[in-house]
């Protein structure tokens, strides 16, 4: 099934079951109010909410037409929003640009960050920033939301503990990384509000695509309108999605409504920009400014500055984009 949470006027809007073209929706109030509600009773829940879902999908409830642009954020303030880093390419990339000194342990297990999940925003949201000086970066990746998970998990005890997947934006402000790092506490000021796709799916939903443990399936990416990146989801994963669950699980319990990125996808080739159709590219601008330097000693490609457009979808193989869509603009704030 297909979820997502509608404005309604209150901080967490209202939870709704969509059907599986994304063309239309039903209210699921009458069975939890908002998404998170469901989470915390998901057990009894997600069986009634299929069943809507069965409903809406099979024509016995014509629903109402969908508009991505009336969803927000899945989980608007979401308890706990945790970003890994599985695809060891894209840390090759940016590792200089980060100042990490940790390439060794990074290679052996997951680096991720706890940021901000107060002011999560919805897929169709302006990403307002302070300033387009400040090295203005989009990362486009999966993210799973999760049921309880007990501390210590190991990863073959975690895989049913994924309740729903969706598209994530970090958005990046890469000129405040190195004073970040060099603090000594991690990502604060240059990791504003994330952004989420319009809808959630269960695991099911992608029938083999979804193992368990990967999502097969290209991660495309616009600026613009021009393709910037569709890396494949499943390859260069090198910590699937169990073991990033394990590891953030090291020494906390996670609770219900946690929510996971996998980190910006990233495949290893040797392009840069502008990609062919059948290109891989990059799932953020910083990966293809390194690839320009190393390759003309120059790098080209601006990163994002007020009016830019942001698109990023996740494309199965069937050629259906399952999850919607993010579409964003660069705002200054005023």
């Amino acid at each position: 099934m297909k979820l997502a949470t509608l404005r309604n006027g209150a901080p967490d809007g209202q939870l709704a079951v969509v059907s599986k073209d994304l063309s239309r929706f039903t209210q699921a109030s009458a069975i939890a109010p908002t998404l998170q509600a469901a989470l915390d009773n998901w057990d009894e829940v997600a069986p009634q909410l299929q069943k809507l879902s069965d409903q809406l999908n099979g024509g016995d409830i014509s629903g109402k037409p969908f508009d991505a642009s009336a969803a927000m954020a899945p989980l608007p303030r979401a308890f706990q929003w945790i970003d890994a880093s599985a695809y060891m390419s894209h840390l090759e990339r940016v590792r200089s640009a980060k100042g990490s000194k940790d390439a060794e342990l990074q290679a052996e297990r997951p680096i991720m960050y706890q940021g901000g999940s107060d002011t999560l925003l919805a897929a169709h949201d302006d990403v307002v920033v302070p300033s387009d000086d400040l090295a203005v970066d989009f990362e486009a990746e999966l993210a799973v939301i999760l049921g309880p998970v007990k501390m210590g998990s190991a990863p073959e005890d975690v895989a049913d503990a994924v309740r729903l997947v969706t598209i994530c934006n970090d958005v990046s402000l890469r000129r405040l990384v190195a004073d970040d790092l060099q603090g000594g506490f991690g990502f604060f000021h240059a990791k504003p509000s994330s952004s989420f796709g319009p809808v959630v799916a269960t695991p099911d939903e992608f029938g083999d695509a979804w193992d368990g443990k990967k999502l097969s399936g290209k991660l495309q990416s616009r600026v613009n309108g021009i393709m910037i990146g569709q890396p494949r989801t499943e390859v260069d994963m090198l910590f699937d999605f169990t073991q990033l669950i394990s590891e953030a699980a090291r020494t906390r319990n996670l609770g219900a409504g946690t929510i996971l990125g996998s980190g910006t996808v990233a495949n290893t080739h040797d392009e840069i920009l502008p990609i062919g159709s059948d290109g891989v590219g990059f799932s953020c601008i910083v990966e293809a400014r390194t690839a320009e330097k190393q390759k003309n000693e120059k790098a080209t490609t601006p990163f994002l500055k007020a009016g830019d457009e942001v698109s990023i979808q996740f494309v199965a193989d069937d050629g259906s984009s399952p999850l919607g869509e993010i579409k964003q603009q660069i705002e200054i704030s005023k």
